[in-house]
């Protein structure tokens, strides 16, 4: 039977100053983190002095040294295999943007335990007193050897991608942004899903973006991949287009795969005749704007917790609605899809997640809707326990296929 550590709890404690009444008298969401929301667990039996010799001192003298003489040996007699760092630097935090390490712990121990719930994965959360782009990859690079992978959560734009990529170099376990990669992979399938309903193939669509963030590139890189008609990306100033003169390396980057319309001018511009809007940026979009896209297009407004566009609006002009929100239907929701992905990465012990990996879980995503899929239904309820599995066996299998799988 495993030991359990639990979390101190003390009653006495108020949180307040001079003796206030408790936070978590009057806010259940006070009340739930007191404490927080995760603990170690042995999974060993530590019952008399056998028992230590064996899980500590000497018995464990003889795996280290087994590991020293083959490294690869780690993954077998260690939690390695199984353990995902979820980094933050607290500069990009939901929807409160650049609060700090301390305040972004509640997301991480969040986002670990979604890990264990949906995807049986084991997380850490590491906030990160530091927002250099330098010191950030040298402390996970330092950090590494404890992890099977690393989660980059809530760094903020454009730091984010350069973070990813530098360690994507320097690492040879998975590190994925799923603020990029996450939305992307739950955006496809929903779209796919939606394409099927209406008879369209992704091919056949013209979408629209709206921001220029981490989710927006990553979602137009994904679509792209995918083989979608066209893409276009809006950021505050309007699409993003090689004739801009004020757009950073990586907007310039993304001018050069999308717009082959060649569109110029705002977001509403754009829109007249899309058959996609996708908004992760936050803002109003105008109902007129919405009535101008094609006829039967889909809505996918993503912003939490006010939608670019609210539900009600879309569904007099779109055939499919999707927003971020629990209390929608269609909910475009991340931990679709990284448990899955990271499952599936960790069992085959992939060296990194490739774009193909990425592919696979979107495909895999969408057909767990299979024969059900109705314009309220084209993305499955994150509690749909075919979910992870599917998941997890697409990405395995794509890591194979891709010659990233070392087992």
């Amino acid at each position: 039977m495993a030991a359990e550590i639990v979390n101190p709890r003390s009653d006495s404690d108020t949180g307040q100053d001079g003796g206030a009444e408790p936070l978590d008298s009057f806010d259940p969401a006070f009340a739930l983190h007191r404490g927080g929301k995760m603990a170690v667990q042995a999974t060993v039996p530590l019952r008399d002095k056998d028992d230590l010799s064996l899980a500590y001192t000497p018995g464990v003298a003889k795996v280290c040294s087994a590991i020293a003489e083959q490294p690869d040996l780690v993954h077998d007699y260690t939690w390695k295999s199984s353990v995902v760092a979820v980094v933050t630097d607290g500069t990009a935090v939901l929807g409160l943007g650049d609060i700090g390490p301390e305040a972004s712990l509640p997301v991480m121990e969040g986002k670990a335990i979604l890990f264990k719930q949906f995807g049986g994965v084991d997380a850490v959360p590491l906030a990160l007193a530091c927002t250099d782009v330098d010191e950030i990859i040298e402390t996970v690079v330092r950090l590494a050897p404890s992890f099977g992978g690393v989660n980059l959560e809530d760094i903020s734009a454009p730091r984010c991608f350069e973070i990813e990529r530098r360690l994507q170099e320097r690492l040879d376990i998975p590190v994925f942004h799923d603020d990029q990669h996450g939305t992307a992979v739950v955006t496809l399938a929903a779209l796919r899903n939606a394409a099927r309903l209406s008879g369209h193939s992704i091919g056949d669509l013209r979408a629209v973006i709206s921001g220029a963030g981490a989710a927006g590139v990553a979602i137009a890189k994904m679509l792209v991949e995918a083989g979608i008609g066209d893409v276009a990306v809006a950021d505050r100033k309007g699409v993003v287009s090689a004739d801009r003169d004020d757009l950073t390396s990586v907007k310039r980057e993304l001018a050069g795969f999308t717009n082959k319309a060649g569109l110029s001018g705002s977001l509403e511009d754009a829109l007249a005749g899309a058959d996609v809007f996708i908004g992760v940026s936050g803002g109003t979009v105008a109902e007129s704007a919405v009535a101008s896209m094609a006829k039967g297009a889909f809505v996918f407004a993503m912003a939490n917790p006010d939608p670019e566009v609210h539900p009600d609006v879309a569904h007099k002009y779109a055939a499919v609605v999707a927003t971020g929100r629990s209390d929608f239907p269609n909910q475009i929701n991340n931990v679709l899809a990284f448990p899955g992905i990271f499952a599936g990465a960790l069992q085959v012990r992939a060296s990194r997640i490739t774009e193909g990996m990425k592919i696979a879980a979107a495909e895999a995503l969408a057909a767990v809707v299979g024969d059900d899929l109705a314009a309220d239904y084209v993305i499955p309820s994150p509690f749909d326990e075919r979910v992870a599995p599917a998941v997890t066996a697409a990405v395995a299998a794509a890591a194979r296929a891709e010659g990233v799988a070392r087992r």
